[in-house]
């Protein structure tokens, strides 16, 4: 059934995010079903990308019985306690930009509609484990991907050359690398352990094969400390401890410096990592290279994610199937996806777009690497499958401060995961769903 897991989740679910905002702008109508169009639609899109009103103008022109208006919104959590906010007001836009992980939070308040059938067709546009994402693991689909994030290696190619290093094909031959790097050069380090962004270490565990949430019968499960992302933890863990890697948090000066200066020689991040290097460590232009995620088995090709966003349509909008189109088309439609990419800036997730247009040429960042959009594209197409819950922030939040202090204390990060788990597990209980032990 398409709306089972929306039964599901919604059944139990209290506020999910503390504290709200105040409306500053409302939707079409108070919900309800489509009425017969009796002139121009018009539509209420909740954005924070860069340059979308600019995209949304190339609809308008083309489809003057579909007008689009963007509302430029911030992003995070605070987007998200907002679009709570006035559905339960039943005056939420008619679209909203939704990253991946929020889309249960925004499912469980019955924010968002499922447009399974206006959007027959679309899935093989996108990476099967991009989409699946926006399906929550039923047969309903609650949102368009937008842009993704696939993790890859990059490393400062000049210094592997100089220390006689090559780019690690497994986790194995990254420890390694990283200790052969502190014998040659003390005074360097291959990379960082960072606690003050969860997405990279939900990525890695993705790639692992990590399940972090999944609906069991009426109840959530929460398997955050489940044998893929224990690897994960003692992997890291075990760096950190033993000083084959730094400890320290990333974008802090220290981190710009240490890049820039060649301190920290490989970082693992995602397609969007050339625009923050040509920002912190601008020295350095031309002298890195881009390589695949290390695998924890030699010959297996995947990847994790950091990042990315949809497009949805809420339960508010009286125009579903209009705005589900518009969904459709700024996620698909070749004029659009270019436009997104110069406007916005964005690595969009339609795998046909991922090498043409503005992304047929590497960034000028990386221009010693021609290929580099060829092979994130391959890239991108191993993103593995990624589980959500419908309190990702409270994971997000205990992961800063557990393994915070484990980095920084270069402690058991087995113990830091077990409080995440149990941090994630009790905020469930609190809010009223249903957990299963």
């Amino acid at each position: 059934m398409p709306h089972a897991l929306h039964r599901r989740l919604a059944a139990s679910a209290t506020a999910v995010l503390l504290g709200a905002t105040a409306l500053t702008a409302c939707g079409s109508s108070d919900g309800g079903d489509e009425p017969a169009a009796s002139g121009p639609v018009s539509l209420t899109y909740w954005a924070w990308a860069p340059g979308m009103d600019k995209v949304a103008a190339i609809w308008n022109k083309k489809n003057p019985d579909i007008k689009v208006t963007v509302q430029k919104q911030a992003s995070g959590d605070d987007l998200v306690t907002k679009i709570i906010t006035a559905a339960k007001a039943h005056q939420a836009p008619d679209l909203v930009q939704a990253e991946y992980q929020a889309l249960p939070t925004l499912v469980s308040n019955e924010a968002l509609a499922d447009i399974s059938a206006e959007v027959k067709g679309v899935e093989g546009k996108f990476a099967p484990g991009v989409w699946q994402q926006t399906t929550l693991g039923t047969d309903a689909v609650y949102a368009i991907p937008q842009d993704s994030a696939p993790l890859a290696f990059y490393y400062r190619a000049d210094l592997f050359r100089q220390y006689g290093l090559k780019a690690p094909t497994t986790w194995d031959e990254f420890a390694a690398t990283a200790r052969a790097l502190k014998t040659k050069a003390p005074d360097k380090a291959l990379t960082t352990f960072s606690a003050n962004d969860s997405g990279l270490f939900a990525g890695l565990s993705q790639q692992a094969g990590a399940t972090w949430w999944t609906v069991d019968g009426q109840k959530w499960k929460v398997s955050i400390d489940d044998a893929a992302t224990r690897k994960v933890a003692s992997f890291w863990g075990g760096l950190v401890k033993e000083g084959a890697i730094d400890n320290q948090p990333m974008y802090t000066p220290a981190w710009n410096k240490a890049l820039n200066s060649g301190r920290q020689i490989a970082w693992v991040s995602a397609v969007w990592a050339p625009g923050t290097l040509s920002s912190v460590a601008p020295d350095t232009k031309g002298k890195w290279a881009m390589a695949p995620l290390p695998q924890w088995t030699k010959g297996d090709n995947a990847t994790g994610s950091w990042g990315g966003s949809t497009t949805a349509v809420t339960n508010d909008s009286q125009h579903k199937a209009a705005a589900a189109k518009f969904a459709t088309w700024l996620n698909t439609d070749p004029e659009a996806l270019a436009a997104l990419v110069k406007e916005g800036g964005i690595y969009p997730a339609a795998t046909a777009a991922q090498t043409s247009g503005a992304l047929s040429e590497a960034p000028d960042y990386f221009a010693n690497q021609p290929e580099f959009y060829t092979l994130a594209a391959e890239i991108a197409k191993t993103t593995a499958p990624a589980s959500w819950g419908p309190n990702v922030n409270v994971a997000y939040s205990s992961f800063k401060d557990a393994f915070g202090k484990a980095a920084k204390d270069k402690s058991d990060f087995g113990a830091a995961l077990r409080t995440m788990q149990d941090t994630t597990v009790a905020d469930l209980e609190k809010q009223g769903f249903e957990v299963a032990r």
